[in-house]
């Protein structure tokens, strides 16, 4: 251990390493700063428009005395809260909405409507944490490894250093332990900061910790391979840098490219847009004609009287939930396009150890695709709870009143 804090105190002496470590601590710190207060404006935003929601439903509750008024005009607010360790690692939150307000009506085109961006055009995502640790650590790492033979080698004092009984235990091992720890400590006592800040449970940041100290140990691993070839110091910066540039851009890139070619998807703007068209055509359609297709899906209200009036809600709300059955295929064929993709970059991080150690981050965080999919299934579940609390109301006379209105489901969030 002492030859460890040698090392330490011979690399504090060297500038560029000193300022390559203060600059990686200050840029964790600040994606850090970042996460938190990004994760506290979403947890603020579903606060408000969950108070505000409030107001509104006291409003409308005040002339919507029937059943189809409340399920038209009352919009109820989905939400899904951020983890503990969401700051860390934004993930879909950064392009994915994390609050909709829904009606009882066709849900589709709600979904797509309220998307900040498809989730096949997901970028690496803004300045969080993870993006300094995967983006921006292996840089310092290379500026502290380049050199370490070379530099030896072309100041004279390589032959010497080699010649001391067990160079590799007194030199060469303290000398990339004492690079890894200082990076490692750097970024591990900044996350954890943010992580107690947070309240994030025990379990969840020793994993998180232990794919931090992975990455770290898998660039220390190639930077050493590389620093002690016989090649001159800016060869060897060169080497790693290309190094850096294929796994982290160019590789994660064009296989992203390839997948997506190889696996096309309907468009989340052409179901929206197919949706819309479906329930605003079903108006020209016969009516007994659309409500029997409805029945046929809900044998249970099929004796509910016919219609008297050119229009009753009862028509209307069953149009509208034919209308998602319509798109019911292409947004099955999107969600299983979008899986699909998932699973092929999935085996392309087999061969990218920093790319699924990323994947990994995101998953811990709760922000990766599976956490979006898991949202949008509970508003789905949601709609359907709120739907069908309402058709008894609109296919089978029964009295809505007042208590009723307020008896509507309420969203549950994870």
């Amino acid at each position: 251990m002492k030859h460890v804090w040698r090392e330490i105190n011979f690399l504090m002496r060297q500038r560029a390493s000193v300022w390559a470590i203060a600059l990686l601590a200050g840029l964790a710190a600040l994606s850090v700063g970042l996460g938190l207060q990004e994760v506290a404006r979403q947890k603020a935003a579903m606060s408000e428009v969950v108070a505000l929601q409030k107001k509104d439903t006291a409003a409308i509750k005040v002339f919507a005395t029937d059943a189809g008024d409340a399920a038209y005009y009352r919009f109820h607010p989905t939400w899904d809260p951020p983890s503990a360790l969401a700051f860390a690692a934004l993930g879909q939150r950064d392009i994915a909405p994390s609050i909709l307000r829904i009606r009882a009506l066709a849900l589709e085109g709600q979904i797509y409507e309220n998307e900040a961006q498809n989730p096949e055009l997901a970028l690496p995502g803004r300045f969080d944490f993870a993006f300094v640790l995967i983006y921006l650590a292996p840089l310092v790492l290379v500026v502290l490894f380049y050199d370490l033979w070379s530099g030896e080698r072309e100041a004279g004092r390589l032959s010497s250093l080699q010649a001391v009984p067990k160079a590799w235990v007194r030199i060469w091992l303290p000398r990339v332990a004492a690079r890894f720890g200082l990076v490692s400590s750097v970024l591990v006592v900044v996350f954890w900061g943010g992580a107690l800040i947070s309240g994030a449970g025990i379990g969840d940041t020793i994993a998180f910790t232990a794919l931090i100290l992975a990455l770290l140990g898998f660039w220390t691993l190639i930077a050493t391979w590389v620093a002690k070839g016989a090649g001159s110091s800016p060869t060897n910066a060169a080497v790693l840098a290309t190094i850096w540039f294929v796994i982290t851009l160019i590789a994660p890139a064009g296989s992203n490219l390839v997948i997506n070619a190889a696996t096309p998807i309907p468009d989340g703007a052409a179901i929206m847009r197919e949706n819309r068209e479906a329930v605003h055509d079903a108006w020209d359609i016969d009516r007994d004609a659309t409500l029997q297709r409805f029945y046929k899906l809900y044998p249970e209200y099929a004796t509910s009287p016919p219609m008297q009036r050119p229009f009753e809600w009862k028509w209307y709300y069953a149009f509208q939930h034919l209308g998602d059955q319509q798109v019911e295929p292409l947004s099955t064929a999107y969600r299983a396009g979008i899986v699909e993709r998932e699973a092929r970059a999935g085996l392309v991080a087999l061969a990218l150890p920093p790319i699924a150690i990323q994947r990994a981050l995101y998953r811990i965080a709760g922000t990766d695709m599976s956490a979006l999919w898991d949202y949008q299934d509970r508003i789905r579940a949601y709609h359907t709870q709120l739907r069908t609390y309402y058709y008894p109301f609109l296919f089978s006379a029964k009295p809505f009143t007042s208590a009723d209105f307020d008896a509507a489901p309420e969203y549950a969030p994870r």
